[in-house]
């Protein structure tokens, strides 16, 4: 988490949990407060494209 940035503004992330299994998150989100941008994690992959890029 300390080398994750926001794409859009490159500010901190805040890791909210749904779904771990021992110390891998399986579902949740990261959540950027600065600019109000979520990405998803699913099935333990964080999704970091910016907005713009999203289909």
């Amino acid at each position: 988490m300390d080398i994750l940035a926001c794409p859009v503004c490159k500010g901190e992330l805040e890791l909210r949990v749904e779904e771990e299994e021992g110390d891998e998150v399986l579902e949740g989100t990261l959540y950027c407060e600065a600019c109000d941008e979520e990405y998803p994690i699913e099935e333990g992959i964080p999704n970091l494209l910016p907005p713009d890029f999203e289909e």
